[in-house]
Parts: C-alpha cells; sequence; structure tokens
C-alpha cells in the first residue's frame, strides 16, 4: 500500500472517531439537559454543572464534524451560479473557494495554538474551574483537520478540472499517406 494511501486511510479513520466523539457529545447533552429540566422543575434541585458542560459541548461539536461533513459535500453553499456554469468551471470556483477556505482554516489553527498556549495555567472563573486551554483546544485541532480536508478538496477539484480540461481538446486525427 502507498504512502499516501496510508495516510489517507488514517485521516479518515481520525475525522470518523471525532464525528462518533461529536455524536457521543450530542447524546451526553440531551441526556444531561433532560436531567436538568427533571430535577429543576419536578424535584426543585437543579444540577450546578450541566449550563456550563453544555456550552463547552457546544463549541466541541462543530469543531469535531466540520472536516467529516465537508468531506461528504454537505456544508450549506449557493450554487445557483455555480450550476450554471460548465464542470470545468464549477471544477475550477471549487478548487478556489477550497482555497480560500484551506488558509482559512490554516490561519485559524495559527491563532487557535497561540491561544491555547497562552491559556495554559488559566481556570474558567466558574463552579467547574476548568482550565482554559482544556476548553478552546478543540478550535486548532477541528481547524486543523478542516484545513487538510479543504486541501484534500481543492487537489480533487483540480484534477476533476485538468480531466474536464483534456476531454474539450480536439483529439487531432492522424494523418493518413498513401
Amino acid at each position: 500500500m502507498k504512502l499516501r494511501a496510508k495516510v489517507t486511510k488514517i485521516y479518515d479513520r481520525i475525522i470518523d472517531i471525532t464525528t462518533l466523539l461529536a455524536g457521543i457529545l450530542v447524546i451526553f447533552l440531551m441526556l444531561s439537559v433532560g436531567l436538568e429540566v427533571t430535577l429543576r422543575y419536578f424535584f426543585g434541585s437543579p444540577t450546578s454543572w450541566v449550563v456550563e458542560v453544555a456550552g463547552y459541548i457546544l463549541l466541541y461539536i462543530p469543531f469535531l464534524v466540520a472536516a467529516w461533513v465537508l468531506k461528504r459535500e454537505g456544508h450549506v453553499r449557493m450554487d445557483l451560479v455555480l450550476n450554471q456554469l460548465s464542470p470545468k468551471t464549477q471544477s475550477l470556483v471549487n478548487a478556489i473557494t477550497s482555497v480560500i477556505g484551506a488558509i482559512i482554516c490554516f490561519v485559524l489553527t495559527w491563532f487557535g495554538v497561540k491561544a491555547t498556549l497562552y491559556f495554559i495555567g488559566y481556570q474558567t472563573p466558574t463552579i467547574l474551574m476548568v482550565p482554559k486551554s482544556i476548553i478552546i483546544v478543540i478550535i486548532p485541532v477541528g481547524s486543523l483537520l478542516l484545513f487538510i480536508q479543504f486541501l484534500r478538496r481543492t487537489y480533487s477539484y483540480l484534477r476533476s478540472w485538468r480531466i474536464a480540461e483534456e476531454e474539450e481538446m480536439p483529439i487531432e486525427k492522424p494523418e493518413v499517406r498513401l
């Protein structure tokens, strides 16, 4: 197996695992909020941690699933104009927007790493006193995964653009000599 195929398989496994983790977090969030509502309104004894943890989970979920959604082309996009273009032009436009997305994700990863390192040792001034770096570490991690997926998407669209370009080239007939 080629190195590129192995790396691709590992990356795909990583984004599948992060998506599974996000699903587990959604289930935990649903159950804990249900518990909070039940305890608050039926027993008059609310928990002190659910609202805080729910906020952290709501930060984690989008960063855990964004690369997986992009891999499946599931992000919302305006394709009214794009669908009017030729397949070759569509591939080029999609490649350009993927490069822009990759640049944005790279910048977000860079500053996310800097912020995470800056907040090491600081805690939130809340009941749980969670280290801030644990809360925001998901930003550079999720952005890095999304950056890689945008690069993969760019490569895919550039390949389809080249294939469409080759198909548009007229085939020269060989000269027949007698």
